[in-house]
């Protein structure tokens, strides 16, 4: 009895690691993204993936309490930035997604950071404290975002094609603000913004 408890209990863990490594591993791949943009050094740790991936419509609360999702941004290339109030590198990254945003305002991608904290309260305050007052963000609480791709690294930058497939990410910092990324910005809307 005892052995059979052991592997009844190995087979369920087992199930449940492949549930969770299937999960964030994306497999459902849609298409090959073709040949790599050639990445300036400042882009190194970005990865373009091989193969766009699916990912699930999951809900998102905006700073009203209203839900929000990715899919209102199809048709065009989306940067989801996730972050989070403790998260000291954010800190460096949100004044430059900041600027971003405003001199992306009229091409073909939406910036959309999200913060972690579980404690919404939190978030306003500290944007103002840091003189962050007019960023806008999305809420994920609940870590609905976990369904998609993996939020244990902040800061983490995801790119999603027009589809809302996923194209791309890179995990921890990038100076947002260095002077050859807005050129290979324009590269990646070029390519998954149609």
């Amino acid at each position: 009895m005892k052995r059979y408890l052991v592997r009844l209990t190995l087979l369920c863990g087992f199930a449940l690691l492949s549930t969770i490594v299937q999960a964030h591993s994306l497999q459902n791949k849609l298409y090959d993204t073709g040949e790599a943009i050639p990445k300036p050094r400042v882009m190194t740790g970005f990865v373009e993936m091989q193969h766009a991936r699916g990912v699930p419509n999951v809900p998102f609360l905006d700073e009203a309490g209203q839900t929000q999702t990715l899919k209102q941004h199809q048709g065009k290339l989306v940067l989801v930035n996730l972050w989070a109030t403790w998260c000291v590198p954010c800190l460096r990254e949100i004044p430059q997604l900041q600027q971003l945003k405003q001199q992306y305002q009229d091409k073909n991608i939406a910036i959309v950071p999200i913060s972690i904290d579980e404690d919404l309260k939190e978030v306003r305050p500290f944007l103002t404290k840091h003189n962050f007052k007019d960023y806008q963000t999305w809420f994920d609480p609940t870590q609905n975002i976990e369904q998609i791709i993996p939020a244990n690294v902040v800061p983490a930058t995801y790119f999603f094609d027009a589809k809302g497939n996923l194209v791309g990410f890179v995990r921890g910092y990038l100076d947002w603000g260095d002077k050859d990324v807005a050129p290979y910005l324009d590269q990646l809307i070029a390519k998954y913004g149609q």
